[in-house]
């Protein structure tokens, strides 16, 4: 997995946006279950996750419309 970037988001619309992050909780649950630990992988899953959810949030202003 590669880390994602805030101008990756903004190049995203967003529902590509949403399907990323479903996809990164659904990798995380999957991390988890296979580690039973918090390792370098569930550490930078949970650091794009919340990075796509500081980037979508609408008290920020920074949300693109699209």
């Amino acid at each position: 997995m590669t880390l994602l970037r805030y101008k990756e988001l903004e190049k995203m619309d967003k529902k590509t946006v949403d399907g990323k992050l479903k996809d990164l909780k659904m990798e995380l649950a999957r991390a988890n279950v296979a580690a039973n630990k918090q390792n370098a992988k569930t550490k930078e899953i949970k650091k794009a996750i919340s990075r796509i959810l500081t980037f979508t949030n609408p008290k920020s202003g920074r949300v693109k419309k699209r």
